[in-house]
């Protein structure tokens, strides 16, 4: 992939954080930085004249001061700013067709209602067609464990841009990947008590799950030999434990069906991007 890192400004102090992981991704990955921002996307908290030429004068503040913020963190890197007349949803989804990644702030974990009920964040996250991190501003990676930590439910091709984002994730920032599969006993996945002297035992099916884990890993291990990798099996169910993995992560990544419905983030999305400590990169699936 060799887009843009392209991150989305709405003017709050929500993309200040978004900007510094946003240009730190972009120097560690050798890619250019896009800084966007839609004037007619303006939040309205934002006290300023409701005038077109007003409102785009302030986007222009706005992105000079994130280039100034990114130039600063990281002075080799190609920045550009863009300002659109078209809502920033409908930006940032056109833009993610050409770009490796996007990158949203969010806020804290006391406003969540702006975030997950019909923010432009929740639409642009089940629109993308390429992953999008999304950043808190009560969090900083740099706090963070420099570890990626990616949920591992499914091979194949469906799990395969899952874990080649993380992987390469792990790859740009020397760090290494916890894979985290989840598992749920027979008791809880709904076999009925007849049924269950015939399941096997739960060390049996631990060991089954460790086993297909292993082998999802082969041919990712290969393609990233330098990248250290943790595999981590765990009986519950697939959000609690993988926010159980991911508290000291600088990365949490998880993946989402691709469909033509607006909304299709799933249960599992849905609850890490409510409750993670650390930035969440939703990576769409075939």
């Amino acid at each position: 992939m060799g887009g843009s890192v392209i991150v989305g400004l709405d003017g709050t102090g929500n993309s200040v954080p978004a900007v510094h992981w946003g240009a730190d991704e972009a120097a560690a990955r050798g890619l250019p930085l896009c800084l966007l921002h839609s004037w007619v996307s303006q939040p309205l908290n934002v006290s300023i004249a409701q005038e077109a030429a007003n409102k785009r004068r302030y986007g222009a503040e706005v992105l000079g001061a994130a280039e100034a913020t990114a130039l600063e963190l990281h002075p080799g890197i190609s920045v550009t700013t863009e300002q659109v007349s078209e809502q920033a949803v409908d930006a940032l989804v056109e833009r993610s067709r050409q770009a490796t990644l996007i990158v949203l702030g969010s806020r804290g974990h006391d406003a969540i209602s702006g975030f997950l009920l019909g923010s432009v964040s929740l639409h642009v996250l089940g629109r993308a067609e390429c992953p999008v991190v999304t950043v808190r501003e009560d969090v900083a990676a740099a706090n963070g464990e420099r570890e990626v930590v990616v949920g591992v439910q499914e091979g194949g091709t469906q799990g395969a841009a899952v874990l080649d984002f993380a992987f390469a994730a792990a790859e740009a920032h020397h760090s290494r990947v916890r894979t985290v599969r989840a598992w749920e006993s027979a008791a809880v996945t709904g076999f009925m008590p007849t049924a269950l002297a015939n399941c096997p035992d739960e060390e049996e099916r631990a060991a089954e799950q460790e086993k297909e884990l292993a082998d999802i890993l082969t041919p990712w291990r290969a393609k990233f030999p330098g990248v250290d990798v943790v595999e981590h099996v765990r009986r519950g169910r697939v959000a609690p434990v993988l926010l159980g993995s991911c508290s000291p992560a600088s990365l949490l990544v998880v993946g989402r069906r691709m469909q033509r419905t607006p909304m299709s983030l799933g249960p599992v999305a849905f609850a890490v991007l409510h409750h993670s400590f650390c930035p969440v990169a939703v990576v769409p699936c075939s």
